[in-house]
Parts: structure tokens; C-alpha cells; sequence
């Protein structure tokens, strides 16, 4: 691996790793009160949630809808961009479905089944599908690429989030419906599911992720450009995203207590840095054809470690946030080791 790549992964790191002292010395809630806010109680929330919010509700929603915005759709390789966006959106019905049929228990613990959070399923599978295709994606595909591969790993980024996350979003509100009010009552079938169908699409849309998505989209294909002003302040609020949700993965390992939580995120690093990569280069050279830099970029992109943006979905649900994290961290960590084998099978397979 070049310098490029590991400076990349050290700034990574070095992110993680502030978030962690910052939580461990207790600093962050030391700020806190002495700002006057602990008084708030449950007005003010507690420091890392409210900096999850922040990041979830303000800062992550001004990065996509100005990617968004800005997003040129004529010129997508869409041929290419269904060549990865297909196989992981099967990949993350898999997991879901997976966990799903994990967390059917027998008659004798229902009770134990309605305490798990229903998004638990929609949580595991964005973890094990969405990588951090901004924050290190960018200049693994700008050194192993160039260019050329850089402006394909960007069109990657443009479908990420929209595609992803919004799927994840409707799974976690689905389940949510129909474990909810509306979708448990005893009523006719057509009515309880348009129950469930009017709950998901209103949660699905006004999300902070899809609802800046779509906005964008729709602020883009009306052909507006952006004003200089909105553009350089949305600018602004996007580079905050990344550095924060990088310290919000070192505060949540800081919260987390004991090795169980490492246990229970080994499955879902393993499927991100090993079976995804492999599902999408099966998928992308043997049924699409894709061989060279478009192949090589698309399994490069799948092969990147879990992204912040699942931290951030576990935290809107508040389901396996310690798990989240632990598997954001420990994935980044082993991208080292398994970065350089894919390139070695790309390498194979010219």
C-alpha cells in the first residue's frame, strides 16, 4: 500500500482515535457541564447525541444535497453503476433478511422478542453493505486509478447514499410500522397494509437522509443552479460531516464497555471487506462484462471498510450503536490488510 493510501487511512485513524481519548477522559462531558447544560436534563440530551443529531440533521443532510444538487445524471456510466448498485442492494436484502429470520424467536420468548428493537435487522445490513467511499474511497480510487478511475468512483458516490440508505431507510420504517399501533391491530389485511404503506413512505421521505436526497435531485433536474452564497455555506457544513462522524465512532467505542461488542461486529466486517467485494466482482465481470479500470473500481469501492453513515443510522434508531461503531473502527483497521489483496486479484484477473 503507497503513502497515498496509508496517510489516508492515518488521518482515518487519527479521527477515530480523538473521539476515543475525548470519551475516555470524560472531557467531553466535563465541556458539558461546565457550559451549564448538564441543568438541561433531557432538554439538552446527552453530548454524543446531540452531536449525532447535529451531524445527522445538519451536516450530513448539506453533503448530499449539495453532491446532489450538483450531480450531472446524463453523464452517469448507468450500465457501470448497475453493475455494483444491483448486487449490493441484493446483498443488503440478504443480511436483512438474514437477521430478520435470526430475530423470529420461538412462542415461548415472545417477550424477548418485542424488547429487540425492529430497525435491528435494517442496522446490521447497512453496516455490512455501505462503505466510507468519501472519506477513504476517494484517494484509494485517486491512487490506484487516477482520474479517469476517480470521476467513476465519484458517479459511485453520487448513487451511495440515494440508493443505500434509502433502502436500509425503508426496511427500518417497514419494520417499525408493522411492529407499531397501526400494524399490529387485528384488522382486514388491505387496510392494516395500507396502514403500514402510509407509515413507511411518510417516515421513508421525511428522513434526514432520503428527504436532502430527494431535494437535491429534484433541485437538479428543475435546472436551478446553486447561488454562490448557498453553495459555499453548504460547502462549509459538508466538511464538517466527515471529521465528526469520525470522532462520533471514537465516542461510541468509548462508551462501549467489554469485548462482546468486538465479538458481535466480526461477522459484519468479515462480510464488508471479504464477501461483498467478491459477490460484486463475480456479478460486475461475469454477468456485466466489466473488465479493467471500471471492474477494478467497483470492487475496489465495495472492498472499502463501513462507512460513518451506519453509525449515524444506528444512532437515529438508537438500536446497536456500540456494535455499529465497533465495526466502523474494526473494518478501517483491517482495510489495511485486505486493501492490498484485492488489488492483487484485480491484478489476476486482467
Amino acid at each position: 500500500m503507497n503513502a497515498s493510501l496509508m496517510g489516508s487511512l492515518m488521518g482515518v485513524y487519527a479521527g477515530v482515535a480523538a473521539g476515543f481519548v475525548l470519551g475516555r477522559l470524560g472531557w467531553l462531558d466535563a465541556m458539558w457541564r461546565r457550559a451549564g447544560l448538564a441543568r438541561l436534563g433531557a432538554a439538552a440530551g446527552h453530548p454524543v447525541r446531540l452531536l449525532a443529531a447535529l451531524a445527522f440533521l445538519v451536516f450530513v443532510p448539506a453533503l448530499l444535497f449539495r453532491t446532489t444538487a450538483r450531480l450531472d445524471p446524463t453523464g452517469l456510466p448507468w450500465a457501470t453503476m448497475a453493475a455494483y448498485f444491483l448486487p449490493a442492494s441484493l446483498l443488503l436484502l440478504t443480511v436483512h433478511a438474514y437477521f430478520s429470520r435470526r430475530r423470529a424467536l420461538p412462542p415461548g420468548a415472545q417477550a424477548q422478542a418485542e424488547s429487540r428493537a425492529p430497525q435491528e435487522p435494517a442496522v446490521r445490513a447497512i453496516t455490512a453493505t455501505f462503505g466510507n467511499t468519501a472519506q477513504l474511497g476517494i484517494p484509494v480510487s485517486t491512487a490506484l486509478f487516477g482520474e479517469t478511475g476517480l470521476a467513476l468512483h465519484l458517479a459511485v458516490i453520487a448513487l451511495h447514499a440515494l440508493t443505500l440508505m434509502t433502502l436500509a431507510t425503508v426496511l427500518a420504517e417497514v419494520a417499525a410500522a408493522r411492529q407499531g399501533p397501526d400494524g399490529g391491530r387485528r384488522t382486514g389485511r388491505a387496510q392494516r397494509l395500507a396502514a403500514i404503506a402510509g407509515v413507511t413512505a411518510r417516515r421513508s421521505i421525511l428522513h434526514p437522509v432520503v428527504l436532502p436526497v430527494l431535494a437535491g435531485l429534484a433541485w437538479n433536474l428543475a435546472g436551478w443552479p446553486l447561488p454562490a452564497a448557498v453553495d459555499g455555506l453548504l460547502a462549509g457544513l459538508a466538511l464538517i460531516a466527515v471529521p465528526l462522524c469520525l470522532a462520533l465512532i471514537g465516542l461510541s467505542l468509548a462508551e462501549a464497555r467489554g469485548l462482546s461488542v468486538l465479538r458481535e461486529s466480526i461477522g459484519l466486517v468479515a462480510f464488508k471487506l471479504l464477501a461483498m467485494p467478491a459477490v460484486i466482482a463475480a456479478v460486475a465481470h461475469g454477468f456485466f462484462g466489466l473488465e479493467g479500470l471500471p471492474l477494478g473500481v467497483l470492487v475496489m469501492c465495495a472492498a472499502l471498510p463501513a462507512g460513518a453513515n451506519a453509525l449515524l443510522f444506528a444512532q437515529r434508531y438508537r438500536v446497536l450503536e456500540a456494535q455499529t461503531a465497533a465495526a466502523v473502527a474494526g473494518s478501517t483497521l483491517l482495510f489495511a490488510l485486505t486493501a492490498p489483496l484485492w488489488v492483487m486479484a484485480l491484478a489476476w484477473m486482467r
